[in-house]
């Protein structure tokens, strides 16, 4: 019995420890399974939406029989090729690699967006199912639904193969696969189910448009923007200020533009246009704004919080970008990088601690796959602080236009309509050039890019960029249409903005007085037109287009 006594406390020493380490054990479990709930529940959802997304039946994607153009075409596989062989090329590391390190990161703050989106989500589906969305019923009036002519080869940037899969391996890259690479091919009945978004996006665009208004691809290539993994990070080279080029973890690359201001800032009025900061809200709203006007001409953007160190220090080749980092005296991280206005340690970009602010905007197809030809803004102004442009003090300027290729035919003069009316509405004075695909020569829509500069005032209103529209009194009959809807009560472009930019994860994109100028500004072009037409007649000012799409000659 003594030895009993004795052995009391070893026993009871030990059956705590048992008790403690099951304690520990259900813990940890417990832990586990919260943390791995709102993924299985995104994973569920994603296989739901991959199997019941709507087929888009306005632009032949996915054809039944291969399509086939002249010898300047690309197809899938030259596209998968060179993206896959520029991808080895330009980093000594493979994409998986860097990659690993960022994919801790991206936990800390990945899911929260996720979540955020899903949310919003929603919160617009119960909109449209009570039918108080002004944004679904702008998109249902028949305005915007004016059906593309018929496509032929030749309306398509690329062709397709229908018979061909997707597949990194095929083009023998080691920068693209591994054994060890987290990125899982889509699984479908068709071929082109095993495309990226953003190949569905190449393959989508043709002569009259970039992505058409109801495609499924669009909004799945926003949330890839806003959440997928950051595999690789460089400067890109050229414009006046700081951005940076993103590698994702299905290979679409994305245009990095950080965050300089906060939205309740504006321009300063004593400051030149060409040297204001660029915002990366308004990159994300002009897409937004764009694609409410029925254009469809700014590639996808949206708004993303990067990890400064870990998605961009720690991934980075670029070691002219790496020396830039340093951690400010609030133990921020911060970065200048290269470039002619605002990269020095006098206007550093800095996370908060980590996190920075950025709009990502979906890449166009290299130069070298689909050509793009540059072309000088007639309404550029002299970028110099007292010299004025030619159009500025001469009124009869659109005359010589008229008469100068290619304005002389066409739609491109009311194209360049298009686009002043978007820059006056966003208040943008940096229009200096403007692109298209040579592709399809000079009968195509204008590419509306770059539009950093834009929503700086919402206090003024500078006329001054309607002097096309004012001077040449053109306007092309689907956009006057679009306009005079957008200024009722009953879309309110404000209020339809406001509805569009809730989809954003970093939403609020604009203030409220940004929003309102958006309603005051389109009266002021309501009436500059409306004034052309007292003056000449509707004739001689609305073009009449069928609604929307450019000509063929």
């Amino acid at each position: 019995m003594a030895a009993l006594y004795r052995r009391m406390p070893i026993l009871i020493f030990w059956r705590s420890k048992l008790v403690l380490f099951l304690l520990i054990v259900i813990s940890l479990v417990l832990h586990v399974l919260i943390a791995l709930l709102p993924i299985v529940e995104l994973s569920v959802q994603g296989r739901c939406d991959l199997h019941t997304q709507p087929a888009d039946h306005r632009a032949p994607i996915l054809p039944n029989q291969p399509v086939l153009k002249g010898r300047s075409s690309k197809t899938n596989r030259e596209l998968q090729n060179y993206a896959s062989t520029g991808a080895s090329s330009r980093t000594s590391q493979s994409l998986e690699n860097v990659g690993a390190s960022s994919d801790r990161s991206q936990s800390s703050h990945r899911k929260p967006h996720l979540q955020s989106s899903l949310r919003l989500d929603n919160t617009q589906t119960d909109l449209y199912k009570h039918n108080s969305s002004k944004l679904a019923a702008l998109f249902q009036h028949p305005l915007y639904k004016i059906p593309l002519p018929p496509l032929t080869p030749d309306d398509q940037l690329f062709s397709v193969n229908s018979a061909e899969r997707f597949n990194p391996k095929s083009s023998n890259s080691d920068g693209w696969v591994s054994h060890e690479q987290d990125y899982v091919l889509p699984v479908g009945n068709s071929p082109a189910d095993t495309y990226p978004n953003w190949l569905k996006f190449y393959i989508g665009i043709n002569r009259y448009e970039l992505y058409a208004r109801n495609s499924s691809h669009t909004a799945h290539l926003l949330q890839e923007l806003a959440t997928m993994r950051i595999v690789r990070a460089i400067q890109k080279l050229g414009g006046t200020q700081l951005k940076l080029t993103l590698t994702l973890q299905n290979y679409g690359k994305a245009l990095f533009k950080p965050m300089k201001q906060t939205r309740d800032q504006e321009t300063s009025a004593d400051l030149f246009y060409f040297s204001d900061f660029e915002r990366h809200n308004a990159e994300i709203a002009a897409f937004h704004l764009d694609r409410i006007l029925g254009f469809r001409r700014i590639p996808p953007v949206a708004g993303r919080r990067v990890n400064a160190l870990r998605e961009i220090k720690d991934l980075t080749t670029d070691s002219h970008l790496e020396r830039t980092f340093f951690t400010s005296p609030a133990n921020n991280v911060c970065f200048y990088g290269d470039c002619s206005y605002y990269c020095d340690m006098e206007h550093p970009l800095c996370g908060k601690p980590h996190l920075l602010e950025g709009s990502m905007a979906a890449y166009l197809p290299d130069v070298k796959l689909a050509k793009r030809l540059s072309w000088r803004n007639p309404w550029r102004r002299s970028y110099h602080k007292s010299k004025k442009a030619k159009w500025e003090v001469d009124p009869s300027y659109c005359d010589q236009i008229k008469k100068t290729p290619p304005y002389d035919r066409g739609t491109r003069l009311i194209d360049v309509m298009d686009m002043t009316i978007l820059d006056f509405l966003m208040g943008n004075m940096d229009r200096h050039h403007y692109e298209t695909f040579q592709e399809f020569a000079n009968d195509s829509f204008l590419l509306h890019l770059d539009n950093g500069r834009a929503f700086g005032k919402h206090s003024h209103d500078e006329l001054s960029i309607l002097a096309p529209l004012q001077q040449c009194c053109r306007i092309r009959g689907g956009t006057f249409l679009r306009l005079q809807l957008l200024a009722s009560d009953t879309y309110k472009l404000g209020d339809v903005m406001r509805e569009s930019l809730l989809s954003d994860p970093l939403s609020p994109i604009l203030t409220e007085p940004h929003l309102s100028a958006l309603n005051r500004r389109l009266l002021t072009v309501l009436e500059t037109t409306k004034s052309c037409i007292s003056r000449h007649g509707e004739h001689s000012v609305v073009a009449n287009d069928r609604g929307a799409w450019p000509a063929r000659h």
